[in-house]
């Protein structure tokens, strides 16, 4: 029999947004990790009587860089606070004309050009492959949709997220090259978020909130700050009025996630059990602690 899973709404929030006003018994608290310290202090609280945990991915203030994020704790932090799913909400910039400035798109693909980043909680010792062919809980992404649907928000259902290194914006032949690839936003944060999410069998999906054209636009050769910034913030109430409008239905006891998002390991694991290092075993007590155990 498939045990009822109570939801613990894992909410990370990129630039701009660093609170949720409405939360009820909030409290901030700090969540060990064995992969070193998470980007701020987790966001314990209450929302419409649903469980939420939110992470600023930067840091409260923005003070971290995106290659310079500890992706791994953040996942692992958020694991170990009870999350069952994460929604991601990243400021993107936009790489096709009929999504400006002030849309949300779900997306579903991503495309890692990140080449700085710990991709993965699973080091030699203990080796693990987990498919990443449908990176997005499509559960996660249907609520999403009527969410914003329901709200009037501006909103795409699909598309393919381009992920870059940064911290610098793209240069003019990168983002037509991007376009010629069918990409429809670019960012510098959701990978290897969502992948390591998918090792630590979360559910996870992405509200890519886009604040610029990338250069390739004619209007936009050269996007600055203060150009996103302004965009930003208004994006960042648009995502808040969301957040309320899609807890209260993914607070519901439910089953198992039938895209398998949370069995992802159950197949993944391929060092054999006597060769693997009971001390990158003991990192992994919250991450595959259920496969682990078995």
């Amino acid at each position: 029999m498939t045990a009822t899973i109570n939801p613990v709404i894992g909410l990370i929030g990129g630039s701009g947004l660093y609170d949720f006003p409405g939360l009820e018994e909030r409290e901030w608290r700090r969540v060990d990790s064995p992969f070193g310290a998470a980007s701020d202090e987790i966001l314990f609280g209450r929302l419409g009587g649903v469980p939420i945990r939110f992470l600023p991915r930067h840091g409260r203030g923005h003070p971290t860089p995106p290659s310079e994020l500890n992706y791994r704790a953040n996942i692992d932090a958020m694991k170990r606070a009870g999350c069952t799913e994460i929604v991601s909400l990243s400021a993107v910039g936009s790489l096709r004309e009929d999504l400006p400035p002030g849309h949300f798109v779900i997306v579903d693909q991503f495309i890692d050009r990140t080449f700085a980043r710990h991709k993965t909680f699973f080091d030699s010792g203990c080796v693990a492959h987990v498919s990443m062919a449908h990176p997005v809980c499509p559960r996660l992404g249907d609520a999403i949709e009527a969410s914003a649907r329901g709200l009037g928000l501006p909103v795409t259902r699909g598309g393919t997220y381009l992920v870059m290194e940064g911290p610098q914006f793209s240069t003019k032949a990168e983002s037509l090259l991007y376009r010629s690839w069918g990409c429809s936003v670019i960012g510098m944060t959701n990978m290897p978020e969502a992948k390591l999410a998918r090792e630590a069998e979360l559910c996870y999906a992405t509200v890519a909130m886009v604040t610029d054209f990338d250069c390739w636009h004619p209007d936009h050769d050269a996007v600055t700050v203060e150009q996103v910034v302004k965009v930003l913030f208004s994006n960042a109430d648009k995502a808040r009025a969301l957040v309320a409008a899609l807890i209260p239905g993914l607070g519901a006891p439910r089953g198992a996630c039938p895209a398998g998002c949370d069995r992802a390991l159950d197949h993944a694991l391929i060092t054999a059990p006597e060769k693997r290092d009971p001390a990158v075993l003991a990192k992994l007590d919250a991450v595959a602690g259920r496969v682990l155990r078995a």
